[in-house]
């Protein structure tokens, strides 16, 4: 019977867990506008380089 009412409060355990992300996300309180204004320069292209001396490495 101990064993059982252990396994039971690990059970609540890892249901609280599992479920506290699903709660918080419900408590959020975000904006209704969805523009991101800010000043973007343009990439180097060094992502490029880094992919292709990668591959040739290989």
């Amino acid at each position: 019977m101990f064993h059982a009412l252990i396994q039971m409060a690990k059970g609540l355990a890892v249901a609280v867990v599992i479920s506290s992300p699903l709660l918080a996300v419900q408590n959020v309180r975000a904006g209704h506008e969805n523009i991101i204004e800010g000043h973007y320069e343009k990439s180097s292209g060094a992502g490029f380089v880094l992919m292709v001396s990668l591959k040739r490495a290989r």
